[in-house]
């Protein structure tokens, strides 16, 4: 099936010069750019993007969990991290994309690869081109320089759209 899923193209890729080899990586996946954006990311968007949810709180803390820190709280954890990453997205450009292909949401995050750029498979963008980990982002005090947010489902993919393009 044919579905639409929301990419963004972080600061710390936009640094490096990675955005077009990215944006290649997905279009060899078999997804096709329907709309480009590049911007500096508004907070009235990241806010809602990175919601303080409490059970969204608790999926990121507990990625952080995952990854072999110990933490008191998982929700607290997701809290420090969701901060960390609402300053880190509007430092700097970002690019929005928009892309569609045969089961898009799937071959997006599976170009990808895993949140934690230190275990992510090699092949995949954060696995070859990914420099960070969880773990070491935690200790510094900042989100995980991972390169890309990718929707996680088709949910999550027709709310990030319609938020970042009103579609």
């Amino acid at each position: 099936m044919v579905q639409q899923t929301l990419v963004l193209i972080k600061p710390d890729a936009m640094e490096r010069d990675l955005a077009d080899e990215i944006i290649e990586r997905y279009k060899k996946a078999g997804l096709e750019v329907v709309r480009r954006i590049e911007m500096v990311a508004p907070l009235s968007i990241i806010e809602k993007h990175y919601p303080l949810d409490p059970d969204y709180l608790r999926s990121i803390g507990e990625k952080t969990i995952a990854a072999g820190q110990k933490v008191e709280s998982a929700e607290d954890q997701g809290r420090k991290v969701v901060s960390w990453l609402r300053e880190f997205i509007t430092s700097g450009p970002i690019v929005v994309l928009l892309l569609e292909g045969e089961d898009g949401v799937t071959v997006a995050r599976k170009t990808t690869g895993f949140t934690d750029p230190a275990t992510a498979e090699k092949g995949t963008i954060r696995g070859d081109l990914g420099t960070d980990s969880i773990l070491k982002a935690n200790q510094e005090h900042r989100p995980v320089y991972n390169l890309i947010h990718a929707s996680g489902s088709p949910e999550e993919a027709e709310k990030e759209i319609k938020l970042w393009f009103g579609i």
